[in-house]
């Protein structure tokens, strides 16, 4: 194809856009495609995420429907989700439906620092309807690359955890920070998508979709050169896209966020993500090929998360569990 200006309009044919563009590579697809033509012309927004396959439950590639809406991909939701599936599962705690999710609730109101980061998600059906009354559960590490309710010194912390309610236009918001690149993963943010808050509360409720946001090269570049973040400058030279383990098989197609804002005044990332509401997104927490290690003593991406910790997140990293390569300043 000698010019862009022969490439399909990904609105009104968007199969033969793909076509026409797949093998152009990711500085074409940055340069020119609009991740929300991608989705059936629905705006500027991110496409949401979870950490590190494994061999049970491994990406599955988004799918365009007759509709040209794309379907975000599936990932696992990796060794520390909170979510029940491996003892501990804070959805169900008092507090955990909350927009501003940068401090702990319960016994402890630490406040995470870091540049701040508004999230907003807008959560639609495979023909780009918004999903009104779904519930979103977003969790992320902080600017050291820690897992709250996991890591070492911050078991005790639930802080960049939280549930919110989609409302008539498919949309929740959560004020947060920029979370920190960790040793051996792409900078990302964890969620999953319920029918309703109920589902995602109950600590029974299907989840009906599990994936990962991926944050882009030229903003994680700025916000990591401020303070607290110097480890992530590091880990971030030894990772692309191309080869992290979770977006490397299509280079976060249908994850890969777009954030504006700057340090001074803090970002906003918006992500669309289309689901299939009757679907189902089985997931075994932990194992296999994640890949990446937060420092601090927690497990790596492949680590085994601690079992039987309170209800709330009380947890307990395992003994032995594999140690930082880098380790963040604070």
């Amino acid at each position: 194809m000698s010019s862009d200006q022969q490439i399909p309009d990904p609105v009104t044919d968007n199969a033969a856009y793909v076509r026409a563009v797949h093998d152009k590579g990711l500085g074409f697809d940055l340069r020119t495609m609009s991740r929300r033509k991608m989705l059936g012309g629905l705006g500027a927004v991110f496409l949401l995420g979870a950490c590190g396959s494994n061999s049970d439950e491994t990406s599955t590639a988004g799918s365009t429907t007759s509709t040209g809406v794309t379907e975000i991909e599936s990932e696992t939701n990796g060794p520390y989700p909170a979510d029940g599936t491996n003892g501990i599962d804070v959805r169900t705690e008092s507090g955990i439906v909350r927009s501003d999710i940068t401090s702990s609730f319960g016994d402890s109101t630490t406040t995470a620092e870091g540049v701040p980061l508004t999230i907003e998600f807008t959560v639609t059906d495979l023909t780009g309807a918004p999903l009104s009354g779904a519930a979103v559960y977003v969790w992320h590490c902080d600017r050291a690359g820690l897992y709250s309710l996991y890591s070492e010194g911050i078991t005790e912390e639930n802080y960049l955890r939280g549930i919110q309610e989609t409302d008539a236009n498919g949309v929740v918001s959560f004020t947060s920070i920029f979370p920190a690149c960790y040793t051996g993963r792409w900078p990302h943010i964890h969620f999953e998508v319920y029918s309703s808050l109920e589902d995602a509360t109950s600590g029974e409720g299907t989840i009906r979709k599990t994936s990962q946001m991926a944050l882009p090269e030229e903003v994680n570049a700025v916000v990591y050169a401020t303070d607290g973040y110097s480890a992530s400058v590091s880990n971030m030279s030894q990772v692309t896209l191309e080869d992290d383990n979770v977006f490397g098989d299509d280079d976060a197609a249908t994850e890969l966020g777009t954030v504006t804002g700057s340090v001074s005044k803090g970002y906003v990332a918006k992500l669309t993500a289309a689901i299939d509401p009757e679907g189902t997104d089985a997931q075994a927490s932990g194992g296999g090929q994640g890949g990446g290690t937060p420092p601090s003593g927690g497990p790596g991406e492949g680590g085994t998360p601690p079992s039987g910790a309170p209800s709330g997140g009380m947890g307990t990293p395992p003994s032995g569990a594999p140690q930082p390569t880098a380790s963040a300043s604070s």
